[in-house]
């Protein structure tokens, strides 16, 4: 079980959408998102899901790229 679930099993507020609209438009990690609006990844993934939020790759490492 996670730590931060301080959230969890309560209504999501209109802020707390707003906020995951934001912090994913800005490409943060799900794992951050959860420990900031204090709700469980799949709580994240499930709310983006509901309101056709993309939650797209984050930026990858530029240790595993190929280069050219």
């Amino acid at each position: 079980m996670a730590k931060y679930n301080r959230n969890s099993g309560k209504e999501w507020k209109p802020q707390e959408v707003s906020m995951l609209r934001s912090l994913a438009k800005a490409n943060t990690p799900t794992g951050v998102i959860g420990l900031k609006l204090g709700r469980t990844k799949d709580a994240v993934y499930a709310k983006a899901s509901d309101n056709s939020i993309s939650l797209g790759p984050t930026n990858q490492s530029p240790y595993n790229r190929r280069s050219k």
